[in-house]
């Protein structure tokens, strides 16, 4: 059986099944305890031939590592149309789904697992970030789109990022409620940016203008309402 599956089997198309084999099971435990004996096996192949298409383990992850980035970036791909919020929550859900089906392969991603000092690791891990920037640069219309702007959806990313990788470590927080939680950090960095920041707050204006009052938004607006009663006055000496 083994020998007839090898036989239909192209050189492209082996590799591309090897790459599949080893990030489903990067995907299930950390890349460090996964031994190329164990990606042979469920490839259904020898160990000398694993090491017939990838020289060895750091070259077959950085493989797996490229699929992974590739289809991480995906995710935040998003149609330009509707309001700002609806379209951030729903690349959030996106971006989850990767983060729940790949687990440990998504935080070795992230922190580079055994690929860690690797300069085409970390250029992956990097594309993926500056693609995911362009993305929600692009949703803002800011085609020259101000320093402190490009600030904001940055420190997003990387919260995001960073966010993922702690709810990883129990899951404590309901994934719902932390996608919604995200998107509305994202309003509150470009609220607090726009505080400093002319050309930003006319893009922040502009934005709250189309977004409805049951979306993400203004639910962060009925949720923060909800906290004035409680929030203590400024003394008038600390204004102006």
């Amino acid at each position: 059986m083994t020998t007839e599956v090898r036989r239909r089997m192209g050189v492209e198309e082996r590799r591309q099944q090897l790459i599949g084999v080893a990030l489903e099971l990067f995907s299930r435990r950390s890349p460090d305890e996964v031994s190329i004996d164990e990606i042979a096996a469920a490839a259904g192949i020898s160990r000398p031939l694993v090491y017939h298409y990838f020289p060895g383990k750091q070259s077959l992850y950085e493989a797996a590592l490229r699929r992974a980035a590739d289809e991480l970036a995906t995710r935040f791909l998003e149609p330009r149309e509707g309001p700002l919020g609806a379209r951030l929550l729903r690349v959030m859900g996106r971006f989850f789904d990767f983060v729940d089906e790949h687990g440990p392969g998504f935080a070795a991603l992230m922190r580079g697992g055994p690929a860690v000092g690797s300069s085409t690791a970390n250029a992956m891990i990097d594309g993926v970030r500056q693609a995911a920037c362009a993305q929600i640069l692009a949703h803002l219309d800011a085609d020259e789109p101000p320093a402190r702007l490009e600030l904001v959806v940055r420190s997003w990313v990387s919260l995001a990022e960073s966010t993922a990788l702690l709810w990883l470590d129990g899951r404590r927080v309901p994934r719902a409620e932390l996608e919604l939680q995200l998107v509305h950090d994202f309003a509150a960095l470009a609220a607090v940016s726009a505080a400093y920041d002319e050309e930003v707050a006319g893009i922040v204006l502009r934005v709250l203008a189309r977004e409805p009052a049951d979306g993400p938004f203004g639910d962060l607006l009925t949720r923060l309402s909800s906290l004035a009663p409680a929030v203590p006055a400024v003394p008038s000496q600390r204004l102006g």
